[in-house]
C-alpha cells in the first residue's frame, strides 16, 4: 500500500479512536509493550547488524551490536523498573489557607495519544527504539517514519514491528522525502524528529500548521576543550574513539578541538598513535565504517578541500599508506585540520564525518569566546582536572549536555535527559525526563469542601470597599 497522506491518516485515525474507546493504557499493557520491544531487538540483533552493514557498504559489526542493540536495553529496563513510580500522581502544595482546610493539588501524567517519530540513518535502530522506551512508558501509541538512506534496516524494522505490534500500537511507514513531508502534516499529538537542523526547520514549520508540539534532536558543532592538566594520551584515545565511531557520523561527535598552543603538537602526535592502534589499516578494515553514501562522501571531502584551499594544513592519518582514490566503499581516513580560519566551511558546518579541526588558544577565555560565537551545541566536552577551569567552562557556555574527560558519554547514562538547546534541539528524552516529555502533565486542583464555602465571600461581589487587606493576608 502506498504511504500517501490519506493512508497514513487512516492509521492515525484508527489509533486515536482506539485510545478514546479503551482509555489510558494500563501499566501492565505498557510493560508488555516494552518487553515486546526488548525481545524484538535482542532476538533479531544479528539481523539488524547485517542490515546495517549492507546499507553502509561496510559498518563495523561490533560497533553496530553495541550501539544499535545493547545500548538500547538499559533504557527499556529502566522504564520497566520505574514506570509505576513515574506514573504516580505528583503531589504539590495548595495555596494558603486552602491546603490547611483540605484542598489538594497534584500533577497527573496522562498519555498524549499518538506520537509521530521520524528517525535518522546514522543510528537507525538506536534512535528509533531508544526514545520509544519513554514514549511507550508514557502510554502513547506511535507512528514511525524511518530514514530511506538505510532502506534494508528500515524494511527489517517494519517487518519486525508489524509482527510484534498491532498497527494501532505502532505503525511503520517506508518511503522517501515525499512520504516524510506528508508524515509531518499529520495531526499527531506530538512529533519527534531526529536529524539535521535544516530539515528540522521544515519539520517544525509543517507541524506548526496543526499546532503539533515537537521534540527535535538536531546536533551541531560540539566542541572539545582540552586543558593543560589533561593526560594527552588518554585524551587523544577517548576523543578519537568517539570521532571514528561510525566514521564520525554521530550527532554528538566531537566536532572541533580547542587546545593550548603549547600542547597542540603533543595532542596531534597522540591522535596519530591512537588511530594507528585502533586501525592499523583502514581501506579493507571491517572495523572502520564507511560514509553512508556518495553524496555525504563528496560533501566531507569538499570540506577538506575548502579548508586546504584557504590555507589550512591537512593531516590525513593513513597508517598503511593505502590508496583511497580507488575503493569499494566510501571510506575517509581520520583527518586532522590545523591552521584553520573562520571563513572555512569546516568551521561553521556540522562535519558529520571523521574530520577533526584543531584550534589553538593562549588563554582559555579565547576558547570560550569561539564556542559562544557559534550556535549552542548538542554536546560540550572538557578534558582536564582543573576545577576552576572546569567551572569557568560550565558557567560561561551553554549546551544540551556535557561530558567531562570523555566524549558522547552523557547520552549513554540511562538516568540523564538527552536533548539540545536552541538550534541543537528542543525537548528531552530518556528516563523520567523522557516520560514527562511525552506525557500531558495535567494540573489537578481539588478545592475545599462545600461547608467552607463562606470563606470565599471575602473575595466575591458585592464588594464593600477594598479587598486589599484580605489579599495581603493570603500572601503571608
Amino acid at each position: 500500500m502506498e504511504n500517501t497522506y490519506e493512508t497514513m491518516n487512516s492509521i492515525l485515525d484508527a489509533q486515536k479512536k482506539l485510545f478514546i474507546k479503551e482509555g489510558v493504557p494500563s501499566i501492565d499493557l505498557r510493560v508488555d509493550r516494552l518487553n515486546r520491544l526488548k525481545a524484538m531487538i535482542m532476538d533479531n540483533r544479528y539481523d539488524f547488524v547485517e542490515a546495517l552493514n549492507s546499507d553502509y557498504g561496510n559498518r563495523s559489526k561490533n560497533a553496530s551490536l553495541m550501539t544499535d542493540a545493547y545500548t538500547i536495553v538499559p533504557e527499556i529496563d529502566n522504564a520497566i523498573k520505574n514506570i509505576k513510580k513515574w506514573t504516580k500522581a505528583d503531589k504539590r502544595s495548595s495555596n494558603f489557607p486552602m491546603g490547611l482546610l483540605g484542598a489538594k493539588s497534584y500533577v497527573s501524567y496522562e498519555p498524549l495519544g499518538t506520537v509521530g517519530m521520524i528517525s535518522p540513518w546514522n543510528f537507525p535502530v538506536n534512535l528509533a527504539f531508544g526514545p520509544l522506551a519513554a514514549i511507550f512508558a508514557a502510554g502513547n501509541q506511535v507512528m514511525h517514519k524511518p530514514s530511506e538512506l538505510t532502506p534494508l534496516t528500515a524494511s527489517l524494522m517494519k517487518d519486525l514491528c508489524d509482527k510484534a505490534f498491532d498497527e494501532t500500537e505502532f505503525a511503520t511507514f517506508l518511503g522517501g522525502p515525499e512520504v516524510g513531508a506528508a508524515f509531518t502534516k499529520l495531526h499527531f499529538d506530538h512529533l519527534l524528529y531526529t536529524g539535521s537542523g535544516e530539515v528540522g526547520k521544515h519539520v517544525m514549520q509543517s507541524a506548526g500548521q496543526n499546532l503539533v508540539p515537537v521534540t527535535l534532536e538536531l546536533g551541531g558543532k560540539s566542541p572539545v576543550v582540552i586543558g593543560n592538566s589533561a593526560d594527552m594520551k588518554v585524551t587523544a584515545k577517548r576523543i578519537m574513539f568517539g570521532k571514528t565511531m561510525n566514521a564520525g557520523q554521530i550527532c554528538l561527535a566531537p566536532d572541533y578541538v580547542l587546545i593550548h598552543k603549547d600542547k597542540k603538537d603533543e595532542f596531534i602526535s597522540e591522535v596519530e598513535n591512537a588511530v594507528k592502534e585502533f586501525y592499523p589499516s583502514i581501506k579493507d578494515n571491517d572495523d572502520y565504517t564507511s560514509i553512508i553514501n556518495e553524496r555525504h562522501f563528496d560533501r566531507i571531502n569538499a570540506l577538506i578541500s575548502d579548508a586546504k584551499e584557504k590555507g589550512a594544513d591537512i593531516n590525513q592519518i593513513n597508517p598503511s599508506n593505502e590508496d583511497f582514490s580507488q575503493q569499494e566503499f566510501y571510506k575517509i581516513p581520520p583527518t586532522v585540520i590545523t591552521n584553520t580560519t573562520e571563513d572555512m566551511n569546516v568551521m561553521h558546518e556540522e562535519i558529520f564525518g571523521p574530520v577533526l579541526p584543531v584550534v589553538t588558544y593562549e588563554n582559555i577565555n579565547e576558547a570560550l569566546a569561539l564556542i559562544n560565537s557559534k550556535d549552542r551545541p548538542l554536546g560540550l566536552y572538557y578534558f582536564g582536572y582543573n576545577k576552576d577551569e572546569e567551572a569557568n567552562i560550565l558557567n560561561n557556555t551553554s549546551s544540551g549536555g556535557v561530558t567531562i574527560n570523555n566524549v558522547i558519554g552523557h547520552i549513554q547514562q540511562k538516568d540523564l535527559p538527552f536533548g539540545g538547546v536552541g538550534p541543537s534541539g528542543i525537548g528531552r528524552y530518556h528516563s523520567l525526563d523522557g516520560f514527562k516529555n511525552f506525557s500531558n502533565q495535567r494540573a489537578v486542583f481539588k478545592d475545599v469542601g462545600f461547608k467552607f464555602d463562606k470563606l470565599f465571600d471575602a473575595i466575591r461581589p458585592p464588594y464593600k470597599g477594598s479587598i486589599e487587606k484580605t489579599l495581603k493576608a493570603l500572601l503571608k
